[in-house]
């Protein structure tokens, strides 16, 4: 098992926590990784995109010029693709984005993600994430304690409504819940900064 400090918020070690090797020190697969992450990006697509047909466009009732004896190419409408204001030659339309991943890869990404992190010695944690006001001051200075670099994923075990809107305004940081954890999220930032809750929440599901 994986042993790793414990720190407090000021970043002073106050424990050390041994991780499940079931949750963090799978074998990681890329291109399980690679599913997870395609499919979290297709399904935020809205698929809300579209432009018009020359069938959609307003106007173009009217033959432009007569068929023959102008010197000119023969038009038809002044709403084809190839006149200014016309329609849209095969632009894109509504549709729907969404994958679906099958429960046992999208375990096995989550578990894959945390355990990358963990190797790679960027998986903080820490005893407990407190906030007594709401103040962008207090996290930035404990993400800074612990090193947490430009991007970091701030992990709570429990709603914890003032210590997330203390870390809205700190560029690069985001929040979730071991509820939301999402694969992407991982991978996307430099460092996991995790409660020891959460740790041990996650290893309870998916150990």
């Amino acid at each position: 098992m994986p042993n790793v400090k414990v720190l407090n918020m000021a970043g002073a070690e106050v424990g050390e926590i041994a991780l499940n090797d079931a949750v963090f020190a799978v074998e990681v697969s890329k291109a399980v990784l690679h599913s997870a992450v395609r499919a979290y990006l297709l399904n935020q697509r809205q698929g809300t995109q579209s432009t018009l047909t020359r069938s959609e466009v307003s106007g173009g009732g009217k033959k432009p010029w007569r068929q023959k004896g102008t010197g000119r190419a023969r038009q038809g409408s002044t709403r084809s693709p190839q006149w200014t204001h016309g329609g849209i030659a095969l632009g894109p339309k509504p549709r729907d984005y969404h994958v679906d991943l099958n429960k046992k890869v999208k375990r096995l990404a989550l578990l894959g993600a945390l355990s990358d992190k963990v190797a790679e010695s960027a998986f903080v944690v820490i005893d407990t994430i407190t906030a007594t006001e709401y103040k962008t001051r207090v996290m930035a200075d404990m993400l800074k304690a612990v090193n947490a670099g430009k991007k970091a994923l701030v992990v709570f075990a429990e709603k914890n409504e003032m210590a997330v809107a203390s870390c809205k305004n700190i560029p690069g940081v985001k929040t979730a819940y071991t509820n939301t954890l999402n694969v992407y999220d991982i991978l996307n930032c430099d460092t996991v900064v995790i409660e020891k809750a959460a740790t041990e929440k996650i290893t309870e599901v998916y150990a």
